[in-house]
């Protein structure tokens, strides 16, 4: 039986070895392995279709690692992978234990940067450009980045400086029109105009002195990688602007590239969806918010709706449809987002602020300086916060209670189950005197009759779910369910807290001088939390009982489902379970 090409492909030297009209053979090849690991492993799947053209001729044409490659967003890079050392490996990408679903400069040289999160490339290429320069070394410097990410202001600021500097860049642009939801903006409607060649004005790209190059087709093999080796020629900062297909080479994927960014497991030979089990599931907390929004936009005409590039993945797509001229996805640009917010705030309008916890990190200057210091009422809804499972450290929601709980004026709420967060977000929407972030996990929450009648809640207080003795256990949020389930046989006293910030000092006090150890648990980090807050206030009010503070170690996560993580820290039922036992 012949041989795969791409089994003989171990390190970019080996495809290097390859003749020119092999290469389209690898690619064939190199597209089918992928449907086939992610038919049945699952992961992020359009994105790298896209690019096993562009994946290939860069290796082949530059002397990769010596030379970098980043790609932005990482999701793009599963092709790069198999072929430089990870093929054997690929079946355990995104798992526990295994390869990372995004670059990882620990995992192999060849992944120069990691890029988890998008428009950072383009930075990071220039700062490695502009050190090859200062030791006098003659190598290239690839940032390829989406019609998408380029459109984040990072992404803008580092062709701003490339632009007036004389480094060995290279920027290709893999425009495909689409991030994970479709591209949004001017900028979108500019490139979509290059394409057609009805772009009258000067080029964007030259005017920030680039040398532009294209568009050119991002699957002709031949033509890509003639004009790589062309531009290693050029010196200066380059644009190469590339068009392809995300989802290539799949039908379904190329059809319907939202649902195929990262569709869960499908059939590789004819790409129809697994079919899902058929009873019934408690909702997806994403799906509560976007339900609950439309609902409560319906009876209050100034709720506005705003993420930054995941109308899909926080469910504002509901309102989008409901309601176009109130719901706004404002690109991947989370800063805009907020301060937008903050804008609409000062007009009497009531924004719900929806980015995921881990995107938030990239709006705190914004948070604090533009809506908290102004304490305008913005209404932050933090989706995917906590642990996500297999998307791993970077999308990780881990710091959000510790990084806002210091900042002043600003509400933390955190619900158990998706009546709170129905509640929270009725409450907030009555108005408040100052903004609210409420932070929710990903994936499903724990009731089937969810959809109950609205009701006002008391901001900054906290309730008992069970009766003990000596222990008491103070949980927030979701984790609330993994402490009822823990504690189910142990006689031990159980209070949702419900706000990090401010927390219920009367009911601390009460819990406080009927037990002698308290026990706080959270799925954030345990550095500066919740835990650490109730901490603080013992400290504060001498109070000298024994106190355990249960979260996220002072480490970055890796990626395995979000089960497997809580039991390799001690968070899932049964770790804590025995935890507590042995206070007891």
């Amino acid at each position: 039986m012949k041989k795969n090409l791409l089994d003989t492909i171990n390190t970019p030297e080996d495809l290097r070895l390859l003749k020119p009209d092999e290469l389209p053979l690898l690619a064939q090849e190199l597209r089918q392995f992928i449907i086939d690991i992610i038919a049945s492993k699952e992961g992020h799947l359009g994105a790298s279709l896209g690019v096993v053209e562009l994946t290939i001729a860069l290796h082949y044409v530059f002397n990769t690692p010596e030379d970098v490659v980043i790609w932005d967003v990482g999701h793009q890079a599963y092709g790069h992978k198999i072929i430089t050392g990870r093929r054997d490996l690929f079946h355990t990408n995104r798992r526990f234990g295994g390869l990372s679903g995004f670059p990882k400069r620990e995992e192999s040289p060849y992944d120069a940067f990691g890029t988890g999160h998008s428009s950072t490339a383009i930075s990071a290429a220039l700062g490695m450009a502009i050190a090859s320069k200062l030791k006098g070394k003659d190598k290239h410097h690839i940032a390829v980045i989406g019609d998408a990410s380029i459109a984040g202001g990072m992404a803008f600021e580092g062709l701003n400086h490339a632009g007036v500097t004389n480094t060995n860049l290279l920027v290709i642009l893999n425009d495909n029109a689409i991030g994970i939801d479709p591209s949004v903006g001017a900028l979108k409607q500019y490139l979509t105009n290059v394409k057609k060649g009805t772009q009258k004005q000067d080029n964007i790209f030259e005017a920030l002195n680039f040398n532009y190059f294209g568009p050119i087709d991002g699957h002709d093999l031949e033509a890509v990688i003639g004009e790589l080796q062309r531009l290693k020629t050029i010196k200066g900062p380059k644009f190469l602007h590339l068009i392809t297909t995300k989802g290539k080479g799949l039908k379904q994927a190329e059809r319907d590239q939202v649902k195929y960014h990262a569709p869960g497991k499908f059939n590789a030979l004819t790409g129809e969806l697994s079919p899902q089990t058929e009873h019934a599931l408690p909702p997806k907390y994403q799906d509560v918010f976007g339900h609950t929004l439309v609902e409560l936009a319906k009876q209050n005409k100034n709720i506005i709706g705003i993420t930054p590039a995941m109308p899909t993945g926080s469910s504002l797509k509901y309102m989008m449809a409901e309601f176009p001229d109130r719901a706004f996805d404002v690109g991947i640009a989370e800063q805009h987002a907020v301060t937008l917010a903050a804008g609409m705030a000062t007009q009497g309008l009531i924004p719900f602020c929806n980015i995921y916890s881990t995107f938030l990190q990239r709006a705190y200057d914004q948070v604090i300086h533009d809506v908290a210091l102004q304490q305008l009422p913005v209404i932050f809804c933090l989706d995917r916060a906590g642990l996500v499972g297999e998307d791993g450290p970077t999308h990780h929601g881990a710091f959000d209670l510790a990084f806002l709980r210091c900042v002043p004026n600003l509400i933390i709420f955190a619900p158990r189950n998706e009546m709170e967060l129905r509640n929270i977000m009725y409450t907030a929407q009555l108005g408040l005197q100052g903004p609210i972030a409420i932070r929710y996990p990903r994936g499903r929450g724990v009731t089937l009759d969810w959809k109950q009648p609205f009701n006002k809640l008391a901001i900054g207080k906290g309730i008992q779910l069970k009766q003990g003795k000596t222990v008491a256990v103070l949980s927030v949020g979701h984790m609330g369910n993994t402490v009822m389930e823990a504690l189910r046989s142990l006689t031990v006293s159980h209070y949702d807290m419900r706000f990090v910030k401010p927390l219920d000092e009367s009911l601390l006090e009460t819990v406080f001088k009927t037990h002698r150890i308290i026990v706080t648990v959270e799925d954030g980090t345990v550095t500066g939390g919740f835990g650490s807050a109730v901490l603080e206030f013992a400290s504060k009010h001498n109070y000298t009982n024994t106190i355990r503070s249960l979260g996220l170690p002072d480490r970055f996560i890796d990626q395995g489902s979000v089960h497997e993580l809580q039991a390799s820290i001690g968070l899932d039922a049964a770790s804590l379970c025995e935890y507590i036992k042995t206070l007891l």
